[in-house]
């Protein structure tokens, strides 16, 4: 029998991102609404909001990076235990029976956590890690957007497996075979774990999100082709078209009916078993909103109507009989239509209206390639406008996503992008009379749960180009990843069995020490590069300030500069490197230009810091190039009226200085780094903006990052000590920053112990009165813990 639609269950208000069906009677969804909800099913009744297990928990994460464990059955607005150590979004979820949770994240890493602590950190990953699955014993499989699969034995990493095109999305254990892994390229590979391919499934036309494994033993999966299809022996043998963008999730109950998870926001269930069915009407509805979706001709192939035939073509099947996934486009009238063949069901599906593509008169190139918009982005002051490209027939999360991943933006500011696309692109209409038509389905609003969408234009003036543009913000709503853990019937879902870890006590994973710095490399080089030839034209124009433009040397050394940039950013080998004689052209022009033009060599400046840290380390251009940093910015003038030009400059001044603290940074006697410290330390804390006084934190972090592997001179560790005191008894409008400087306070006190060096007694006391408030002062779930560890320390 066909899989049919078994039930709808609507009560989320933005993507449903990931499910799990432990049980036939239970449902656990996440969602991008920032709630999860535990669907239960009384005997015959219908699924409906509610939590009547007693036994087990749910697991969700989150772009706040933290996991939450909840016990079901026990509804509270606060978790029964909180698991801290990931550093970014954490995307995948699973568990074993025994308890055990894997996760993985934004921050490349995915973690083992066991009786709710942190057991081992699987590191090698070189891009997020999409998705994570248990396999036998202690051995673990983790796919990432580097376009890899590791399989790991605790936390050692024993193949890795390479085939997929693009982001490894999901993965899914085979009995007596291995492995299945989905992956934005569209495919669907099962492997043994000795590294053989199995089969190669090609049938969804965009990326693949999730995959799980009916108790027959068959292979579901979701993508972003709008549809679930299911797999058997190798072959498609159904295909269930969804009335939505995205199918994000999907699950197998032990009864083996599937669960999904769609953008419309609703989760469905889809059964073989007839009396599991829903109404002939509710299938009916199903059929017809689905059917009454819009096709951007992108998605289906150039359309040419005068080759088409009419919908009579569909009384004769041919050869489209043999292929189910195959779609046929006939013309009904003046109107183009898309049909699919179901061969479960035998019938030709109505799929949707097929409309011409939008903008497909002012499609604009960028990097080669064609898009509908091409939208400029300003993230932050001072920062170039980055290039946000996007296709009306895309899903604009899936646009938003590349775009920060491109420009190694945080992707906290998911949300706010898509808003923005969708904010620029809401006169786009499909067809039909909604205020706004989905420019993928012709459905219904695809929005963001959250604030309304913020418009184009603010007050905010780009200094690169002088015009109004968008100015993202991090959203503050956690974007609900993943849900429950392990079935204990099929291996599939994220299922935590009744009676785990009963006992466990609910302490904080350690956070201290940290050992990564945190830089601020992304940049629109392009952007960049006009923008200082701009000024310098400008000032070549004028008698009065032809002598301030660049000399023809200057010209060169530049040129040179941007392209070697430019291949580092993009992970390219530079052709040539660069030569302190590059270094002192940057320190001239600095120190010459009127500072309403400084802004974009000071982002120069920042990339160099961040690139050419060995060069700017040769001896003599520290000192050199540090100097023409606070003179330029005018850091160690703060009797300086404050203008927009000098909060642009002393920005990407801090931003530069925190790119000369890196891992393999050496401080020596300490001297260059006392003298950014002391002035930093000149300027009141209170003259800084919080974009400023976030990069400060950030070089206050970074340098205690250093210390974990460097002694340092005992002046320079209390003066940093000092400063880092300041800056948590002062902050607190942003969590971030005290944040920051409280992990970097407790990296410096990890490495006092570690090394023997320990500081003295006054130090130490004047630590614990500092940071005691913290905790009730400052908003933030990750404070207390780190607190917690700082006094261990203490």
């Amino acid at each position: 029998m066909p899989f049919k639609l078994a039930a709808s269950l609507a009560a989320h208000s933005a993507d449903v991102r990931a499910v799990a069906s432990p049980t036939d009677t239970l449902i656990l969804s996440a969602s991008r609404d920032s709630t999860a909800i535990s669907w239960a099913k009384p005997s015959d009744a219908s699924f409906s909001p509610a939590a009547i297990f007693t036994a087990g928990y749910a697991v969700t994460g989150g772009q706040d990076a933290i996991i939450n464990v909840w016990t079901l059955g026990s509804p509270a607005s606060d978790p029964t235990y909180s698991l801290l150590g990931h550093l970014d979004n954490v995307c995948s979820l699973h568990a074993k029976p025994d308890g055990t949770i894997i996760s993985g994240s934004w921050d490349k890493t995915a973690k083992i956590w066991q009786g709710f602590q942190l057991q081992h950190d699987l590191t090698g990953h070189t891009q997020s890690v999409w998705t994570v699955t248990a396999t036998e014993g202690e051995e673990y499989l983790t796919g990432s957007a580097d376009k890899t699969i590791k399989l790991w034995r605790q936390n050692k990493c024993l193949r890795t497996y390479h085939g997929h095109k693009d982001a490894v999305r999901s993965l899914a254990t085979l009995t007596d075979v291995g492995f299945a892994s989905a992956s934005n390229d569209s495919e669907i590979i099962i492997w043994t774990f000795e590294g053989d391919v199995v089969h190669s499934l090609s049938a969804h036309t965009s990326f693949v999100y999730s995959l799980s494994i009916l108790p027959s033993g068959d292979i579901v999966s979701g993508g972003e082709d709008r549809t679930v299809r299911v797999w058997r022996d190798g072959e498609c043998a159904q295909t269930i078209v969804h009335p939505a963008i995205s199918v994000w999730a999907v699950s197998s109950m032990p009864n083996g009916d599937i669960v999904t998870g769609a953008s419309d926001g609703v989760v469905r269930v889809f059964s073989e078993a007839e009396e599991r069915w829903a109404s002939p009407e509710e299938l009916k509805a199903f059929d017809d909103q689905v059917a009454s979706q819009a096709l951007p001709s992108q998605q289906v192939g150039d359309v040419n109507k005068s080759d088409l035939s009419g919908i009579e073509a569909l009384a004769n099947p041919g050869k489209f009989r043999s292929k189910p996934d195959e779609v046929k486009m006939v013309r009904n009238g003046a109107i183009v239509e898309a049909h699919q063949w179901d061969a479960a069901a035998g019938r030709w599906m109505k799929i949707g209206e097929v409309v011409d593509a939008v903008g497909s008169g002012r499609r604009q190139l960028h990097e080669g390639k064609e898009y509908d918009y091409v939208f400029d982005v300003d993230i932050q002051d001072g920062v170039p406008p980055l290039k946000l490209p996007y296709n009306a027939n895309e899903n604009p999360y899936a646009a938003a996503q590349r775009f920060l991943e491109r420009n190694e933006l945080p992707m906290t500011y998911i949300d706010q992008v898509v808003q923005f696309i969708e904010k620029n692109t809401a006169g786009v209409k499909l067809g039909g009379s909604d205020e706004f038509v989905d420019p993928y389905t012709g459905a219904s609003r695809y929005r963001s749960a959250g604030a309304p969408a913020q418009a184009a234009a603010s007050s905010y003036s780009d200094p690169y180009t002088g015009s109004s543009r968008y100015v993202s913000t991090a959203p503050t709503t956690p974007l609900a990843s993943a849900v429950a853990s392990s079935d204990p019937f099929t291996g599939a879902g994220r299922y935590v069995p009744g009676g785990v870890a009963s006992k466990a006590v609910s302490k904080a994973p350690a956070v201290i020490p940290v050992y990564k710095t945190v830089p601020f490399k992304q940049a629109n080089v392009n952007a960049m590069q006009g923008k200082l030839y701009q000024f310098d034209q400008a000032l070549r124009s004028e008698i009065s300030t032809s002598a301030l433009a660049m000399y023809p040397d200057e010209v060169g050394q530049l040129e040179e500069a941007f392209s070697f940039l430019s291949q580092s950013i993009t992970g390219g080998r530079p052709s040539a490197s660069l030569t302190p004689a590059h270094i002192e052209t940057v320190v001239n022009i600095l120190d010459r230009w009127p500072a309403s033009q400084r802004f974009p060599v000071l982002d120069l400046a920042r990339l160099l810091s961040g690139f050419c840290s060995d060069l700017i380390e040769s001896a003599g251009y520290r000192t050199n190039f540090f100097e023409a940093l606070y003179k330029a910015s005018e850091l160690n003038n703060d009797g300086s009226p404050s203008t927009k030009a000098k909060e642009t400059n002393i920005l990407l001044a801090l931003r530069t200085i925190v790119n000369a603290f890196q891992e393999k940074t050496k401080l020596g006697d300490g001297a260059w780094a006392k003298k950014i410290l002391v002035v930093l330390d000149d300027a009141p804390y209170d003259a800084y903006t919080k974009a400023q006084r976030v990069a400060l934190s950030t070089v206050l972090f970074n340098l205690s990052c250093i210390a974990l592997q460097e002694r340092v001179e005992p002046s320079l560790r209390s003066l940093h000590v000092r400063f880092l005191e300041k800056v948590l008894r002062t902050e607190r409008g942003d969590p971030e920053v005290v944040y920051r400087a409280l992990v970097g306070l407790g990296n410096v006190l990890y490495a006092a112990k570690s090394q023997g060096y320990p500081l003295d007694a006054t130090q130490l006391n004047s630590i614990k009165d500092c940071i005691t408030p913290l905790p009730s002062a400052v908003t933030d779930a990750r404070i207390t813990g780190v607190v917690g560890e700082i006094f261990a320390l203490i």
